[in-house]
This record gives C-alpha cells, sequence and structure tokens, in this order.
C-alpha cells in the first residue's frame, strides 16, 4: 500500500507529522481523523526508483536499531514526550527506518502501548526489546530502561564488531589460499604434466592422482563448484534440523580455541541479558524464558530450558546451573553470591564484563594460533603438490 505523509493537530493543539499507509487518500483521512487528529494537510509520499531500490536491496539493519534506540532514549531522558521523539525520528531517519517509526507512532496516537507497537514488528524487535520496554511501562521508568536497553544494544554491537573484525583476517586468508589452489589445478598443474606423456613413463600415485583431479576440475569445474555448492546447502539444511543442529554445535564446543571462543561468547550474551532483564523488574523465571529463546546454541539452549525447569521448582538458580558442565564453575559460584546479597542483577553485569575480557582474550589466542596453522597447511598442500610433481622428474632422471 502507497504511503502518505501528514501534517496533524493533535487533543493537545500540538503540530505532529508523519507518514500513513493506506489505499486511498481518502482512507488516510479518515484513519487520521478516528484518532482524534486534525489533518492540516495530506499528500502522498513519491519515493524516487534508485531510492526504494536500495531500501528494498539494504533494508533495515540491527545498527540502526542500536542508533533508533540510543536517539529515542536520548530524547525520552531529556523529558521530550514519546510521541514527540518518534516524530522527530520519523522526519530525520533515513527512508525504511523513517517508515517503521511511522507505523509505530500510528499505533502510539492512536492509544496502543509502545511495547505493543514494537510488538507488531518481531523481525526488528526482539522479544528481549518488547518485554523491557513494556517492564519499562508498566514502572514508569521508560526513560531509565531504554538508556539501558541503549547501552546493552551499543555494547553487544561493540563486542560482535570486535569479534568479526578479529576473524577478517584468517577469513580472508583462507580464502585466498583455496583460490590460488583452485587456479594451480586449472591452469598450472596441467601445464607441468604435460611433458610426462612425451616420456611414456610410470607415473608415482600420488602423481597420478594429482593429475586426476587436476583434469576433473579443469574439464568439470562447474560440476566441482556445484558440489562444493550443494554440499555447503546441504550442510545448512541438515544443521536446520533437531540432529544436525545439536551435531554441529556440540563439535563447535569441542574444538580447540574456536570452541573456548563461542563458549565466552555465550556466556557473555548470557550474564548481560540476564542482568539487564532483571534489573528492570522483570521475573527470574520469565528473564531466563526470554534469555533461552536468544541463545545461539541448541546445547546451551536445552541447559537453560532444563535449569528454568528446576528453577521453577523451586531450586536456586546457582544450584541448578551448576548441574550442567558447559556453566563454568565462576559463574554460578558468582551467582550464588548474588542470590545471597540481593544483587543478583549488579553480580551478573560485572560476570558478563569478565567473560567478555575472557572473549576477547579468546580471540586474541585463535588469530595468533590461527596464523602458524595457516602456513603449515599451506605448506604441507605446497609440498605435497611439489613432490608429487617432482618426483616423475627424479624418476626419469635416474634412469640415464
Amino acid at each position: 500500500m502507497p504511503y502518505f505523509k501528514y501534517k496533524v493537530r493533535n487533543q493537545y493543539g500540538d503540530v505532529v507529522t508523519g507518514k500513513a499507509e493506506a489505499r486511498t487518500i481518502e482512507a488516510a483521512a479518515a484513519e487520521l481523523s478516528s484518532r482524534g487528529l486534525l489533518v492540516i494537510d495530506l499528500q502522498p509520499l513519491t519515493e524516487d526508483s534508485f531510492a526504494a531500490l536500495k531500501s528494498l536491496i539494504v533494508g533495515i539493519k540491527q545498527d540502526d536499531i542500536v542508533n533508533l534506540t540510543r536517539q529515542l532514549a536520548t530524547m525520552i531522558t531529556a523529558g521530550l514526550p514519546l510521541a514527540g521523539g518518534l516524530s522527530i525520528l520519523v522526519r530525520q531517519s533515513k527512508a525504511d527506518v523513517s517508515r517503521l517509526v511511522a507505523q509505530i507512532l500510528q499505533d502510539v496516537e492512536g492509544g496502543t502501548s509502545f511495547s505493543q507497537a514494537l510488538s507488531k514488528h518481531p523481525d526488528h524487535f526482539q522479544r528481549l526489546y518488547i518485554q523491557l520496554v513494556n517492564a519499562g511501562e508498566t514502572g514508569g521508568v521508560l526513560d531509565q530502561v531504554m538508556q539501558r536497553l541503549a547501552e546493552n544494544l551499543e555494547k553487544s554491537k561493540e563486542f560482535r564488531a570486535k569479534t568479526k573484525g578479529a576473524m577478517i583476517y584468517p577469513a580472508i586468508v583462507v580464502l585466498a589460499m583455496l583460490a590460488v589452489g583452485f587456479i594451480m589445478m586449472v591452469f598450472v598443474i596441467p601445464k607441468l604434466t604435460e611433458m610426462y606423456k612425451d616420456f611414456d613413463a610410470d607415473l608415482p600415485f600420488a602423481t597420478r592422482a594429482l593429475i586426476g583431479v587436476s583434469n576433473f576440475i579443469a574439464r568439470f569445474w562447474y560440476i566441482f563448484l556445484g558440489l562444493v555448492a550443494g554440499g555447503i546447502v546441504g550442510l545448512r539444511k541438515w544443521y536446520k534440523t533437531e540432529k544436525g543442529e545439536l551435531a554441529i554445535d556440540s563439535l563447535i564446543l569441542k574444538l580447540p580455541i574456536v570452541g573456548v571462543l563461542r563458549q565466552k561468547i555465550i556466556l557473555t550474551e548470557f550474564a548481560r541479558t540476564m542482568s539487564l532483564l532483571l534489573g528492570a523488574g522483570i521475573s527470574l523465571l520469565q528473564a531466563l524464558e526470554i534469555v533461552t529463546e536468544g541463545v545461539n546454541n541448541v546445547v546451551y539452549r536445552n541447559a537453560l530450558k532444563e535449569v528454568h525447569s528446576q528453577v521453577e521448582k523451586g531450586i536456586a538458580l546457582s544450584e541448578a546451573m551448576s548441574n550442567f558442565e558447559v556453566f563454568p564453575p565462576i559463574l554460578h559460584q558468582m551467582i550464588s553470591v548474588g542470590e545471597e546479597t540481593g544483587k543478583l542483577d549488579e553480580v551478573l553485569l560485572k560476570l558478563s564484563v569478565y567473560f567478555e575480557q575472557e572473549s576477547e582474550q579468546a580471540v586474541k589466542n585463535l588469530t595468533t594460533a590461527m596464523e602458524p596453522i595457516i602456513m603449515i597447511v599451506l605448506g604441507i598442500g605446497v609440498g605435497a603438490m611439489v613432490i608429487a610433481i617432482i618426483m616423475p622428474i627424479y624418476n626419469l632422471t635416474s634412469q640415464f
């Protein structure tokens, strides 16, 4: 449906601008009037085709939600009404974000709570986000909750950026190795092995195997690439099954260095999110349920489901977590201290800082270990290729 840019006066006499979605301009005017708004100006919202195409391709990223939350938190803390802050964001945000905020503003001005308006957009706002906003509205501390939510999102963004940034170098080197290997097999090896045909020599197995692989890739490279792509797609589909997800997630956690890093990242997000939820006044059981849904590892997700079940029966959180090896002793020991002192949210926040530092160290260890591993793999591959090529030459020269 098309969008219409409106300028209206609300029940308080304030002039509000925004965007509304409707089939016709008459339907848009009727919708605004039904919400008790006096329409001053209403025009179709046009957007050039390039901007529309860009909006479809780019869409709303997580960074946009982080920036949106920070801007809205700042305005609410400064004393600006929620509707006023949303109106400013409609005017200042880029096209796709502006449309999203306009829909939220429309619902809020129509009497819907902010959290309910957000819940209509689950693709952009996670359940954690919505529950925190709901807690802030219920307790009358929306400004404080939005500030903490903005800080949490910014920390998570920064943490993800550090983790991904550290993996760029190994990823580039590995891709370069694969590209060079493919070029060698398709273009270089066939040229080097053509001379063996003239001698009619009995080639060693390693050389025959290398030539066979090279000939297959050179002649049927599209099949080779198809097999690789098919393997990746098949692995992704298998990962979506219950058995596949459990097998792959378990394997990742058992890998040296990589498994430790993955564990630290999960524990960092768990501790930070639990601290945020409990600090906003959300019950422990509800917080555990929300956190469990957001964990991106089935091993930890299953463990947290069991922890939730035990806590629901009256067992302390620290005791329930101590029954699972995936949770390190320091986690349930510190949680026990938080339970005894009544400052569980503060203890969890300190734990998140601790695990984040451990994650950064694990990232450094991974990048440090990747360099010699890559060199060793590259050396073995190049060495095996050179041996397979030189062995027939050595055999031929020894015959003379």
